[in-house]
């Protein structure tokens, strides 16, 4: 269990690294191609390269469990919030700078654990809560255009949207993770990029060069594909909430990669901001960390029955989380006998 753990936060980890290079490299492609078109295309890269992955991994993939009938509101609710969000998130940097975005994304963590308290019932601890207060101050700060300034940007509202959005997907999808990956990240991606591109068509948004669509497709691959196939790999073991939170360095790295790849300036707010979301970002770390352990207990019963003296040694664990504040809990166990001796 401590290994699929280990694997899980590595998933995690690694989702985080590859969707940091959306936000940057799109604000770079967005000036070929159309902004509704460029989340379709993002989606439509996803399913088509997960699709292909299925196809070389068909002996891996027949033992996952499929989705079934039950699923369907939660696939269906995650497809249309993956038409949504995106569509958000694109307005957003066009409209808005790439770091500003990328840290913005870190609402995100906000959003899914807000939702999986109040909706789907997870628990949520003092040091979480210190943690959502840090990021909402820090994307509060990055929605003014200005030092002084009482106007909010609209590129940074949008974005914040796209991360409510894929707050409540992330909890959609949270509830069918123990289904087949490949299944969910092709339908995520043909359905979502099919919707976007429908939406694109109705606003005639102009078809880019060949060239800007095979580079948008394989971004989308990468950024959307290879991300959310390891998100969800992580989400079945660690949970909405958790997942969120090592999924937090993502934000850092596509600001990192905006000031490389596009040279945008550091602004004092922006500084400020960084360092705020900073501190709720690690509170975040430090809690799932915290939380994510067993504590094991051995137990010794000793009694008389028939003349002899029978002792029983029995072993338990149980989550940390469950057990913060020191209540008062119980276990069924099975007693298995481990040594007879005359009284």
């Amino acid at each position: 269990m401590q290994r699929r753990k280990i694997y899980a936060i590595v998933y995690a980890v690694m989702a985080a690294v590859f969707y940091a290079v959306n936000v940057p490299v799109s604000k770079l492609l967005l000036d070929h191609v159309g902004t509704t078109t460029m989340a379709s295309l993002l989606y439509l890269g996803a399913g088509i390269g997960i699709g292909f992955m299925s196809l070389l991994s068909r002996g891996n993939n027949s033992r996952e469990n499929h989705l079934t009938k039950s699923d369907l509101p939660f696939v269906m609710g995650m497809i249309l919030l993956d038409i949504a969000a995106p569509i958000f998130l694109m307005f957003g940097i066009r409209y808005g700078s790439s770091a500003n975005a990328s840290l913005l994304g870190n609402f995100e963590i906000v959003a899914t654990t807000l939702i999986a308290l109040f909706i789907f019932k997870e628990v949520v601890s003092k040091r979480l809560w210190a943690a959502i207060s840090f990021i909402t101050l820090s994307s509060i700060i990055l929605s003014y255009e200005g030092a002084g300034s009482f106007k909010f940007s609209y590129g940074s509202i949008l974005v914040l949207l796209a991360t409510i959005c894929w707050g409540f997907e992330n909890n959609c999808t949270r509830n069918i993770s123990s289904k087949n990956t490949y299944e969910i990240v092709v339908l995520k991606g043909i359905f979502s990029g099919a919707g976007s591109l429908v939406i694109a068509i109705l606003l005639h948004e102009k078809m880019p060069d060949l060239i800007y669509i095979a580079e948008a497709l394989i971004l989308g691959f990468v950024a959307y594909g290879l991300s959310i196939f390891l998100y969800v790999r992580a989400q079945n073991i660690l949970g909405a909430a958790k997942t969120s939170a090592y999924y937090a360095v993502a934000p850092f790295i596509g600001a990192f990669l905006s000031f490389i790849l596009l040279k945008e300036q550091l602004s004092v707010t922006y500084v400020i901001a960084f360092l705020v979301m900073t501190v709720g970002t690690i509170l975040v770390v430090m809690d799932t960390l915290v939380r994510n352990h067993t504590h094991e207990h051995q137990h010794t019963f000793t009694h008389t029955h028939d003349g002899y003296t029978h002792t029983h040694t029995i072993t338990h664990s149980h989550p940390h989380d469950h057990y913060l504040n020191g209540e008062k809990h119980g276990h069924h166990h099975t007693k298995e006998e481990l040594e007879k001796g005359h009284a």
